[in-house]
């Protein structure tokens, strides 16, 4: 996925690579970059959909619920399917952001799948999303 500026889309803000997934890369923070994310009708029938419980972080809660079923299988593919403008609610202010972390840790230990370790993992791989890359 791309993210482009807001108001030069000619300008390239962003190159988020997923990369496969695995069960360990979920445990330690990783995830899918959800605009990206194709689920067939039966997942949401089978897991429910976004838990609007959330504010901020109800695609993470959908992605870790849907990801971590036994029989959930994924397939990646490595082109770009979407590029979009910056700007979303969770990075839009200090207090945004500790609301979404806030949100992301209960979306983590109600799935199972971690907590802290994880939170603090998935943070900090966000770093290197930030760095412009050649798409």
């Amino acid at each position: 996925m791309c993210y482009r500026d807001k108001a030069d889309t000619s300008k390239l803000v962003r190159y988020w690579r997923a990369g496969e997934y695995t069960p360990a890369r979920l445990r330690r923070g990783w995830m899918p970059p959800h605009p990206t994310l194709y689920v067939r009708r039966e997942w949401y029938e089978r897991i429910g959909s976004f838990n609007t419980g959330y504010r901020i972080a109800a695609d993470y809660d959908f992605i870790l619920r849907l990801f971590s079923h036994p029989d959930f299988k994924a397939a990646y593919i490595p082109e770009v399917l979407v590029t979009m403008r910056v700007g979303g609610a969770s990075n839009r202010s200090l207090r945004n952001v500790i609301r979404k972390s806030s949100e992301d840790y209960r979306a983590l230990r109600a799935s199972g799948v971690g907590g802290l370790g994880a939170l603090a993992l998935k943070n900090v791989s966000k770093v290197g999303r930030f760095l412009p890359r050649r798409v």
